[in-house]
């Protein structure tokens, strides 16, 4: 079998404005705008959560919480959370951690959980032969006490289905899976056409405790 030689899209804020670009799956891309000071404070304003990341990077480096928690912020990264009692020191401490790497925000989405531990999806979608194919779909489950899901960073792989089923509902596998297949054919045309070349995608869904599905990330390089 012939793998396409992939082309490499690194920006996730590129990604996102390609897909922004269809109203279908506009629905399903969480609020995201480039980190700076205004940026942050209208949106934990506006949300309560946000999770910032770098435009750049993969395997949940450098991914960090916000929440407002009335007049403070409390801002996690890793398994260790830090209050600010001010939104100049909640900066101070962000700027520390991201040594001036462009970073984005994103709206944060309250994903599902199995056992208080959220749960997200990796849908594995490749070219070969000049015709995209499903490689997986997988569920990706937080190790205890932290917020990204990562299998490098200690999470917990399992099938789709059984996800799906021990988050929400056994009725909703169906759906659900056939959704994020109809949300993978509709960006990777969207992407393939904006960015000619690419050949492998990785989708990160995560579908929220009301059962809506959000594209958290798109990654052209998966692992």
């Amino acid at each position: 079998m012939e793998v396409t030689i992939s082309r490499q899209l690194a920006s996730k804020w590129q990604k996102t404005n390609a897909l922004l670009s269809n109203p279908y799956i506009a629905r399903h891309i969480p609020p995201s705008r480039l980190l700076n000071s205004a940026n942050l404070r209208a949106m934990t304003n506006r949300y309560g959560m946000v999770v910032v990341k770098p435009v750049c990077g993969g395997g949940g480096i450098g991914v960090m919480k916000i929440e407002k928690i009335r007049s403070s912020y409390r801002l996690t990264y890793k398994s260790a959370s830090r209050t600010f009692s001010s939104f100049k020191g909640l900066m101070r401490a962000l700027n520390a951690t991201r040594l001036k790497r462009s970073y984005l925000i994103q709206k944060g989405i309250r994903l599902a959980t199995i056992g208080g531990r959220p749960i997200d999806y990796r849908v594995k979608y490749v070219k070969q032969n000049g015709q995209w194919t499903y490689r997986s779909m997988l569920g990706r489950l937080a190790r205890r006490g932290l917020f990204v899901t990562n299998l490098c960073r200690g999470g917990t792989q399992m099938s789709a289905a059984q996800g799906i089923r021990r988050s929400l509902s056994g009725k909703w596998v169906k759906a659900k899976k056939r959704e994020m297949r109809h949300l993978t054919n509709a960006s990777t045309t969207l992407l393939e056409s904006r960015f000619p070349g690419i050949g492998q995608l990785g989708y990160d869904y995560g579908i929220d405790r009301k059962g809506h599905i959000w594209i958290l990330e798109v990654n052209t390089r998966p692992q």
